[in-house]
């Protein structure tokens, strides 16, 4: 079977990934006489590989975190953070422990950027969340309330693993009100 029909084939099953890395496996696999079942898991390893990826863009994407913000972008060292404790919540053993984080201090703290970190943190681990405004969610509520269809929102963020609330953006957007 010729390379454009198997990529081809690839291609209709979405085997995205395979497709991407069949030319290096199938040279790694020649060069070292790999066994055909060996080549086959390579290629298999590598769907795997890209749909977690993939997975991990789509839930970035819906948690609608409205910054790319990490724990290593961070002047841990001019806080009086513990730079300990959050890398702990970084972890996300808070989710499986059905724990809450609340995060406070004043204006310019770093408190909505920790919380993001933590966020991507736990979606690359395989979590599911979405950030909110809370004034943006109140007015959600509201409007589904008037619409008829209270409830659903509450049922959408039920089947999440984490919910991000931002205080401060909120009192931000009232003060300019």
């Amino acid at each position: 079977m010729e390379r454009t029909e198997l990529l081809d084939m690839m291609t209709t099953l979405k085997l995205y990934g395979m497709r991407s890395a069949y030319d290096e496996v199938l040279a790694t696999a020649l060069k070292r006489q790999h066994q055909p079942q060996r080549f086959a898991g390579d290629l298999l390893k590598a769907e795997i590989s890209e749909k977690q990826a993939r997975s991990i863009k789509y839930q970035l994407t819906i948690a609608r975190l409205p910054l790319a913000k990490d724990a290593d972008d961070f002047a841990f060292a001019q806080t009086p953070i513990n730079e300990g404790v959050v890398r702990d919540l970084m972890g996300g053993g808070f989710i499986a422990q059905q724990r809450n984080i609340v995060l406070i201090g004043g204006t310019g703290t770093g408190k909505t950027h920790l919380a993001l970190a933590i966020a991507r943190s736990c979606i690359r681990a395989g979590s599911r969340g979405r950030f909110f405004n809370t004034v943006d969610l109140v007015n959600r509520l509201e409007a589904e309330t008037r619409a008829g269809r209270q409830g659903r929102l509450a049922d959408y963020l039920a089947r999440l693993d984490f919910v991000i609330l931002d205080l401060c953006a909120a009192r931000s957007y009232v003060e300019q009100s």
